[in-house]
């Protein structure tokens, strides 16, 4: 350990009573928290891995917003949550909390979701900055040009600076090279994977069944950037071929009732369920009936929900310039990954058909899903906070991974080599029998 390291660490303990030297009081400051309506991956992120790390011992506080009929104070378990502030002026609640408790924390973890609460201005402690995935093109399909503009400049120029003395994590090697692009050095970014939730029944070795007629599903918010419209197109545009074909629409957002016209003017409305805001039961329910999960978001840190639906052997489908479903999809083994809509079709239009391709690859999405767990990414982010206090030396940090995608030609011939070759195997041990 450095000499400015081991006089950081001198200086906690002095600080801190011998009792609880080892334990940290970390304050997570996230725009949302996960009983928001709006809540997402994000949020997930930020609940488990509070979770985790109240297990491992440490006091964690949640500061976020308000909204219509939440409580001011709140206990999420043995994670104690405080809500000021609304939309936009929870920033400004925030960072006057930071300011009126700057000896109360160790350590603040600033969730950026585009923008940030700006925390190490006023913080009295080490500020680590949690960020999914750069919202580059994301701003002008929310807001208008100008404040598109203003948004990104926030983003991309000011808040790289405001941060420059701290440590980053994402959530996948695609987001950390786009931190880079943003100026931010390699050597102050950590990865720490999302972890998964396993259902009970998971647990007790319960995949599930999946509907005896074709079923597609979208999971999550739903907002302009997530283009749930592309699932909507592509459930019209396969109709003809697959009559009984539907789509599951699982989440909650303002993009609602647009998506509801849109469905409409395709005419499959009646082909569409919107089942809006649902419990953990209904939700693994509705995944582990379903043949495809579709991820047409333009943007995805990671793509919780790409893990989620391979827990119940449901492969999943992504754009490749989404960034994180290039690591939670193993494209041509757990799904699919496209550039373009049209390509996507084609991709879920060939799975649909071919029963064997989407139980092979429904079968790797389970064993990769069940390589995440939310106390490993727990651990993860400790080892990050412990390093960041010079507690702990420097997480080692994942090796990026090529991706080449492969055309469904090559998948499909790749396939029917191992198919021939699995063939003449068995053909000669019945030979030899």
């Amino acid at each position: 350990m450095c000499p400015a390291s081991l006089d950081r660490l001198g200086n906690f303990v002095r600080a801190r009573p011998a009792e609880t030297a080892s334990q940290l009081r970390v304050l997570y400051l996230s725009w949302r928290d996960r009983q928001h309506p709006e809540a997402g991956g994000a949020e997930t992120f930020t609940e488990r891995t509070a979770e985790v790390l109240t297990d491992l011992g440490h006091r964690v506080t949640v500061f976020t917003s308000r909204f219509p009929g939440a409580r001011p104070v709140e206990d999420h378990g043995t994670v104690r949550v405080l809500r000021q502030g609304g939309r936009f002026t929870c920033y400004v609640a925030g960072l006057v909390y930071v300011a009126r408790h700057r000896r109360d924390y160790d350590v603040i973890i600033d969730v950026q979701n585009g923008v940030p609460f700006w925390s190490p201005l006023l913080a009295g402690s080490p500020v680590v900055n949690v960020m999914h995935h750069v919202h580059r093109d994301q701003w002008s399909v929310i807001f208008g040009p100008r404040l598109a503009r203003f948004g990104w400049f926030l983003e991309s120029r000011v808040a790289p600076r405001v941060y420059r003395k701290c440590r980053y994590v994402t959530v996948s090697q695609a987001s950390r090279v786009d931190l880079v692009d943003l100026g931010i050095d390699e050597d102050r970014i950590d990865v720490v994977y999302s972890g998964n939730d396993r259902p009970t029944a998971l647990e007790d070795g319960l995949v599930g069944e999946k509907s005896p007629t074709p079923v597609l599903t979208v999971l999550g918010r739903l907002v302009p950037h997530k283009q749930v419209e592309t699932a909507i197109d592509i459930l019209a545009d396969l109709l003809p071929e697959h009559p009984q074909l539907r789509l599951d629409v699982i989440g909650t957002g303002y993009w609602h009732d647009t998506l509801v016209r849109h469905a409409t003017q395709r005419g499959v409305r009646d082909r569409v369920d919107f089942h809006g805001f649902v419990d953990d039961g209904t939700k693994h329910r509705l995944l582990a009936r379903s043949w495809l999960m579709m991820v047409p978001s333009h943007k995805e840190g990671w793509g919780l929900t790409i893990v989620e639906a391979g827990l119940h052997e449901t492969p999943s489908l992504a754009f490749a310039h989404a960034g994180g479903p290039t690591e939670s999809i193993r494209h041509g083994s757990t799904g699919l990954l496209a550039h373009d809509t049209a390509e996507m079709r084609e991709q879920v239009a060939l799975l649909l058909r071919d029963d064997e391709l989407r139980t092979a690859f429904g079968r790797a999405a389970r064993t990769h899903a069940l390589a995440f767990d939310w106390a490993s990414s727990g651990k993860a982010l400790e080892l990050t906070l412990k390093s960041v206090l010079g507690l702990a030396p420097r997480p080692v940090q994942p090796v990026a991974r090529a991706v080449r995608l492969r055309t469904i030609g090559e998948i499909l011939a790749d396939r029917a080599e191992q198919t021939n070759g699995a063939g003449e195997v068995e053909a000669q041990l019945v030979a030899q029998r």
